[in-house]
C-alpha cells in the first residue's frame, strides 16, 4: 500500500515540472524559437531528449515484462536501432541542414513539390494522434491500477466526492504537460525531457538495487540455466520460416529493427524536430548516434529489472500473482514492495515517461500544422507565435478527447493504435529514400507509390491479423517503443516497415522510368 509520503512525492512531482518547464523555456520571440529553440540546443540535451521521446509509460512496463516471460534477445532490436541510426546520420541529416528546412517533410518540399509535403506531413498527423493518443490512455492504466490498489479510488472536493477515473488521470497528465509546452516550446519540451529521463532511469535504478538484497543468492545461476540470459535468437534465423515469422531472429530484429530505425529517426518529425534544433550537423549527428547506445543501455537496465522480478517472484505465472499480463508485474512490485518514498518515486518514473511522449507529440504536432499548413496561405495577416501556441493547445485537447475515448475498449484497438507506424513508415521511408537516392522521379511518382505503399501494406497487415489463429506475444512498437501485441504466426512485424519501403521505392522507381529526367524542385521551403 501506498504511504502518504509516496503521494507527496508524485504531486511535488508534478507541480514541479510545470514549475521548471516554464522556467526552462524562458521568453519565445519568434517560431523558430518557439518550435526550434532558435537552433541552438545542446546536442547532448536533444540525444537525451530523443531516447525520452521514443520511451513511453509502456516501454518502462513493458519492457521488464518481456525479460520476465522471456528473455534478453529484445536487445537485438537495439543492435539494429545503432546501424539504422549511422544510415540516417550519414544520408538524412546532411540533406537536412541543406537550406532552411523547418519540418522533415521540408525536404520532401524541396525535392518534389508541396503536394508531397502535405501528403506526408497529414500522415504524420495522423499516425501520431493514433498512436500517442492511446499512449496517453495506456498511461492512465497503470495509475489507475496503483490507485485503486492504494485505496485511492476517490477523492473529496469543497463537500463532493470524485471517482478517480481514467478520464481523470488523462485529464491531469495533460493539462501539466500542455501548460509547459505551450508557453516554453521546443526548448521546455527539451529540458523537461531530460530531467524526466533522469526521474525513470534512476527509479529503475533504485528497484534494481532493491531487488538485489531480496532475490537468492543463486538466482543468476538459475537464471543462465533457464536460458533467462540469452542474448541471440540464432535458432529462428537457421531457416527462412522462421526469418519471417520470428520477430526476434537475429537476422529479423537487426536489419528490421535497423530498418525501422532509419523510418522513425529519418522521417518523423517527432524525431526530426530535435535533430534540426542542433547547432549544426556534426552536433545534430552526435545527438542521434549516441541516443542509440543510450537506448541499447536503457533497454538493457529494464531488461535486467525483468529478470530480477522473475527471480523474486520465484519465475510464478502472472496469473499466480493476481496479475492479467506481464506489465503488470512491475506496478505491482512498487505497489506492494517498495519503501515509502521510493514507491512515489517509481510511480513519479511512470508519469515522467508518459509526460515526455507527450509533451513531445504535441510540440512536433503543432510545429508541424504551423509549418506545413498555415504558415503557407498566402496573404494572411497573423501572430505567428500567438498561433503557434492556440495550434499546440488545440492539439493538446483533441489528445485528452482522443484518449479518454478508449476507456472502455477492449486490446485489439489499443493495439491497432500503437501499431498504426507499422501502416505508414514503410511508405514514408520509401519516399524519402526516393528523394534523396532518385534523380529521374517526380512529384507525381513520390505521391503515387507513397499512397500505394500504406494501401498495400494496410491490406497485408490486416489480413495477416484476421485470418492468422488466435496466439499473441509482446513484441516492440519500435516507432513509438510501446509494446503491443502482435501475431507472430504470420509475417513478424520488424519487417513491415523492410518491405513497405522497398516496395515504396520499387514503385516510385518504376513509374519515374515513363517519363524523362524530372529536375529537382528548388522551391525554398
Amino acid at each position: 500500500m501506498l504511504a502518504p509520503l509516496d503521494y507527496v512525492v508524485i504531486v511535488v512531482y508534478v507541480i514541479g515540472v510545470a514549475a521548471l518547464g516554464l522556467y526552462a523555456g524562458g521568453r519565445q520571440k519568434s517560431v523558430e524559437d518557439y518550435f526550434l529553440g532558435s537552433r541552438q540546443l545542446p546536442w547532448w540535451a536533444v540525444s537525451l531528449s530523443i531516447v525520452a521521446t521514443e520511451t513511453s509509460t509502456l516501454t518502462v512496463l513493458g519492457v521488464p515484462a518481456v525479460a520476465y516471460g522471456g528473455s534478453f534477445v529484445f536487445l537485438q532490436l537495439a543492435i539494429g536501432y545503432i546501424l539504422g541510426r549511422f544510415v540516417v546520420a550519414a544520408f538524412f541529416i546532411p540533406a537536412y541542414f541543406r537550406g532552411e528546412i523547418t519540418t522533415a517533410y521540408g525536404l520532401l518540399s524541396n525535392r518534389f513539390g508541396s503536394g508531397m509535403r502535405v501528403s506526408a506531413s497529414g500522415t504524420f498527423m495522423i499516425t501520431r494522434l493514433l498512436a500517442d493518443g492511446v499512449r496517453l490512455f495506456a498511461t492512465a492504466i497503470p495509475v489507475k491500477i496503483i490507485a485503486d490498489a492504494a485505496g485511492f479510488d476517490h477523492f473529496v472536493l469543497l463537500g463532493r466526492t470524485f471517482e478517480v477515473t481514467y478520464t481523470l488521470i488523462i485529464v491531469v497528465l495533460a493539462f501539466v504537460t500542455i501548460l509547459y509546452t505551450l508557453i516554453g516550446g521546443l526548448r521546455a519540451v527539451v529540458w523537461m525531457d531530460v530531467l524526466q529521463l533522469i526521474i525513470y532511469v534512476l527509479g529503475a535504478v533504485l528497484a534494481i538495487g532493491l531487488l538485489l538484497t531480496l532475490v537468492s543468492a543463486d538466482w543468476m545461476a538459475t537464471a543462465r540455466d533457464l536460458n533467462k540470459m540469452q542474448l541471440f535468437d540464432f535458432d529462428s534465423s537457421s531457416t527462412l520460416r522462421g526469418i519471417l515469422t520470428s520477430p526476434y531472429a537475429a537476422v529479423t530484429a537487426v536489419l528490421g529493427g535497423a530498418v525501422f530505425s532509419m523510418a522513425s529517426h529519418g522521417t518523423d518529425h517527432l524525431i526530426v524536430q530535435r535533430l534540426l534544433a542542433c547547432k549544426n550537423q556534426r552536433d545534430s549527428q552526435k545527438a542521434l548516434v549516441a541516443s542509440a547506445f543510450i537506448v541499447l543501455g536503457q533497454f538493457a537496465l529494464f531488461l535486467f529489472l525483468g529478470l530480477l522480478l522473475w527471480s523474486f517472484y520465484g519465475g510464478q505465472d502472472v496469473a499466480n500473482l493476481g496479475l492479467s499480463r506481464p506489465d503488470e508485474v512491475f506496478p505491482f512490485f512498487i505497489v506492494e514492495e517498495m519503501p515509502a518514498g521510493l514507491a512515489g518515486l517509481l510511480l513519479a518514473a511512470i508519469v515522467a515517461a508518459a509526460m515526455s511522449s507527450l509533451s513531445s507529440s504535441l510540440s512536433a504536432l503543432a510545429s508541424a500544422t504551423w509549418n506545413d499548413f498555415i504558415s503557407r496561405i498566402k496573404g494572411q495577416k497573423m501572430n505567428s507565435l500567438l498561433v503557434s501556441r492556440i495550434v499546440t493547445l488545440i492539439w493538446g485537447l483533441i489528445f485528452i478527447f482522443f484518449a479518454s475515448l478508449f476507456e472502455s475498449t477492449t486490446e485489439p484497438v489499443v493495439v491497432l493504435g500503437l501499431s498504426i507506424a507499422a501502416y505508414t513508415y514503410g511508405g514514408l521511408l520509401g519516399v524519402f529514400l526516393l528523394g534523396i537516392f532518385s534523380s529521374r522521379a517526380n512529384e507525381r511518382d513520390a505521391i503515387i507509390s507513397f499512397f500505394a505503399t500504406i494501401v498495400i501494406m494496410a491490406t497485408i497487415i490486416l489480413t495477416l491479423r484476421t485470418t492468422s489463429e488466435t496466439g499473441w506475444i509482446f513484441s516492440l512498437n519500435v516507432s513509438s517503443l510501446d509494446l503491443v501485441y502482435n501475431d507472430v504466426k504470420q509475417l513478424a512485424w520488424p519487417w513491415y516497415t523492410t518491405f513497405g519501403a522497398l516496395l515504396g521505392y520499387t514503385i516510385g522507381s518504376l513509374l519515374s522510368l515513363t517519363h524523362s529526367e524530372a529536375p529537382t524542385n528548388q522551391t525554398p521551403d
